[in-house]
């Protein structure tokens, strides 16, 4: 997103546009702190939240999960089914629409929940975090992960205030007393155009006891 970032942006249209075009918007590999977490986990039941293309999800599936991945773009969904289907883990995940805004587990549980790059606007990400922490069953991890406001290459590029987060602002979602919490700003090299940098993730890690 190199140009100004509008609240128009943060709604099902806009993505379903993005990922209605004829070129993939992300790359479809995994995200980096992903597989940093998750590659030590036993391949249970996943939630990924905010799925977009799939490219989490499908990497979880691969790798033996059972992943209900949830995303507001209907676009995004079938787009991510596809990519699913082409690298045949169709049967090892299941594709919800929703919207994260509004969005309550209702009960059901997860080994491992994860949301990547989820942004919402105001203070929507705490309530998102509160739910997500709800969703995690006894002894399964949350892995929150979100461009930090430090992270300059990044940060410069938003123009909406209290879009950025850090993971002290979503860990006080988190209750202490039922998990252990590890919040970080994580930095790492990202390639952009042909171009290494350096950027900053907020990183919100919480297992329940």
């Amino acid at each position: 997103m190199d140009h100004e970032i509008t609240p128009e942006m943060f709604e099902q249209p806009s993505w379903d546009e993005r990922y209605g075009g004829a070129d993939r918007v992300w790359s479809g590999r995994p995200n980096a702190v992903l597989v940093t977490e998750a590659s030590g986990l036993p391949p249970r039941r996943a939630l990924d939240l905010g799925c977009g293309e799939g490219g989490d999800a499908i990497w979880l599936a691969e790798r033996g999960w059972q992943v209900t991945a949830v995303d507001f773009s209907e676009a995004g969904l079938e787009r991510a089914a596809a990519h699913a289907a082409e690298r045949g883990v169709a049967d090892r995940v299941e594709w919800r629409h929703a919207d994260l805004r509004t969005w309550a587990p209702e009960g059901e549980e997860w080994d491992l929940v994860t949301s990547h790059f989820l942004h919402l606007l105001g203070d929507g990400m705490a309530g998102a975090t509160r739910q997500m922490a709800a969703a995690v069953a006894q002894g399964g991890t949350l892995l929150v992960v979100g461009h930090h406001p430090d992270d300059e290459h990044t940060g410069l590029r938003w123009s909406l205030p209290g879009v950025l987060f850090t993971a002290d602002d979503l860990a006080a979602a988190v209750d202490p007393a039922a998990f252990d919490v590890r919040a970080e700003a994580r930095p790492r090299t990202e390639s952009h155009h042909g171009d290494e940098h350096a950027v900053t993730d907020a990183v919100l890690v919480a297992v329940r006891r």
